[in-house]
């Protein structure tokens, strides 16, 4: 039986957020990578948006039937868009999806849509996983959005599949948040 895929490219990369296997590393061109905000969340959000010019790594694995409702929860602010033809990958994917938000929907962050700092780590960590040290070096470069504050909830996280911190991922976040120069706050902010 053949089942459809995502690609995943924040989240979604990192194998220990999610069961579906196997996953294979693989690019979509035609989107870039970027945080927005959205009307019902505080948050940032990471979407990816319609660009012919960029492409972004990421990850693809496959969804059995049953799986796509808890999947789609999972990405409840997003809708799926086919990405069949604009990826390399080398996986036997007959079809694959990609989640955005409708782009009517979102708009860029301010200093009231911080991104947490917890879920930026899982990312970071999936993109080391997968790519080596080379891949949160290229996730920073490729992801825009970078003017909305990071909130420091790395004590108590917030994000819901934080993962255990090491040091490696924490300097890996922290070196590349310098680079974009990005603002960190508090909640006491």
């Amino acid at each position: 039986m053949q089942h459809i895929y995502f690609f995943g490219y924040g989240s979604l990369v990192n194998r220990a957020t999610h069961a579906h296997t196997p996953a294979h590393r693989a690019r979509l061109h035609g989107w870039h990578r970027a945080w927005r905000a959205v009307p019902e969340r505080a948050l940032c959000y990471l979407t990816a948006v319609r660009d012919p010019d960029a492409s972004i790594d990421g990850l693809i694995a496959p969804v059995p039937g049953e799986s796509w409702a808890e999947l789609d929860q999972r990405e409840a602010a997003y809708d799926r868009h086919d990405a069949t033809h604009t990826l390399d990958h080398s996986s036997d994917a007959h079809q694959v999806v990609v989640y955005a938000i409708d782009p009517a929907r979102h708009r860029a962050p301010g200093a009231d849509n911080p991104i947490l700092l917890s879920y930026l780590d899982v990312v970071v960590a999936g993109y080391l996983s997968e790519y080596g040290p080379a891949g949160p070096a290229r996730f920073f470069d490729t992801t825009l959005g970078w003017e909305a504050p990071i909130l420091d909830d790395r004590a108590a996280p917030l994000y819901s599949r934080a993962r255990p911190l090491t040091d490696e991922i924490r300097t890996l976040t922290d070196t590349g948040l310098e680079a974009m120069g990005s603002r960190i706050i508090t909640a006491a902010d």
